[in-house]
């Protein structure tokens, strides 16, 4: 467990050895099926995760029915309803997993009260709030201005093997395009 941990903590500040033990010790792993939902949408969120292995979407469904995702969550991030986490609200989306997971789950509020107690923890709060929030920008980048052969160039940079992983039409809706879109693209781009 650590030593995914430890990857995960590397990406930020340097935190002391004791401050990265602290944060590991709040950690507990556990694993989730296919399918499996880890956050409902009106539940309010108490816990975060960080993914070991898999992929978590988060999703809303329109009045018919229709899911759009709005995020997709691979090893090494973290996921959760961030918003109901710091406003202690309900949340306006579902967290899934598209394959068989395994997660780090922390308690939300256990991490802010060894931050207030940790310097070091503190720093690794505010960078994670800071990198969480760089990352919503990009997509929202991504959603406005890109194409979406660009965007789907761009997931496959980031998930090279995000075909083998999960189906071709929750590709197409994290892409915000039709699964009949997805196809045209593909062909294209693969009959070059």
């Amino acid at each position: 467990m650590q030593k995914i941990l430890q990857n995960f903590t590397s990406k930020f500040k340097d935190i002391s050895e004791n401050s990265i033990q602290k944060f590991l010790n709040l950690a507990t792993e556990e694993a989730y099926k296919k399918n499996e939902v880890i956050s409902k949408i009106g539940e309010i969120s108490k816990d975060f995760y960080i993914i070991k292995s898999g992929v978590v979407r988060s999703f809303y469904s329109d009045e018919k029915g229709k899911e759009s995702i709005r995020t997709l969550f691979t090893p090494n991030k973290t996921t959760v309803s961030l918003a109901s986490l710091i406003s202690k609200k309900p949340s306006i989306l579902t967290y899934d997993c598209l394959t068989d997971c395994v997660v780090y789950k922390f308690n939300f509020n256990e991490l802010k009260e060894l931050a207030t107690e940790d310097i070091d923890i503190a720093n690794l709060y505010c960078t994670m709030l800071e990198y969480l929030f760089l990352n919503m920008e990009d997509r929202i980048y991504d959603l406005t201005l890109l194409n979406a052969t660009e965007k789907y160039l761009k997931l496959k940079d980031e998930i090279p093997e995000i075909e083998n992983l999960i189906a071709q039409y929750h590709i197409a809706s994290y892409l915000n395009i039709t699964a009949v879109q997805l196809s045209r693209i593909r062909k294209e781009i693969y009959s070059k």
